[in-house]
């Protein structure tokens, strides 16, 4: 004699009344929140983190002072989004990129706007307060257009 197994049917059953039940408590799905702003977009092919929200690591597919990495955002979505990380900088004194060092850097995201209607961060730079350095808005990319901007 051979016996049907209801294990399986019952269990669809129950996961269809769940799913179902789901539902019908959600409702319509509510509207989404304001979209965060992106760093830029991708604006070169070994760049990395351009076009992103929040990311981790920056990189703009050049020489080492070009690339900070283990982002810690403190702020994201206002004027200015500011974070620390580490970079390599040139010390004091060094007259060349292969001379650099890791450092602790701060990461500084501004020039917030819209570019081909997406809302961005137009500008980013990164300094090393262990060098007494401090942010200087002046004097940088424009990471929607590509051109680049003497004053602020």
């Amino acid at each position: 004699m051979k016996t049907k197994t209801l294990a399986t049917p019952i269990a669809a059953v129950i996961a269809t009344i769940i799913a179902l039940a789901a539902c019908s408590t959600t409702g319509t799905p509510s509207a989404s929140a304001d979209p965060q702003p992106t760093l830029g977009r991708a604006w070169n092919p070994n760049a990395e983190g351009y076009g992103t929200v929040a990311p981790a690591n920056v990189n703009n597919g050049g020489d080492p002072t070009g690339d900070i990495w283990d982002i810690t955002w403190s702020s994201w979505g206002g004027e200015q989004a500011i974070g620390t990380g580490t970079s390599y900088a040139i010390p004091p004194g060094a007259i060349s990129v292969a001379q650099s060092v890791k450092q602790p850097a701060t990461i500084v995201a501004y020039n917030l706007g819209n570019c081909d209607g997406q809302l961005m961060y137009q500008a980013a730079k990164w300094y090393f307060p262990g060098y007494g350095e401090s942010f200087n808005p002046a004097g940088h990319y424009n990471i929607c257009t590509g051109d680049y901007v003497d004053g602020i």
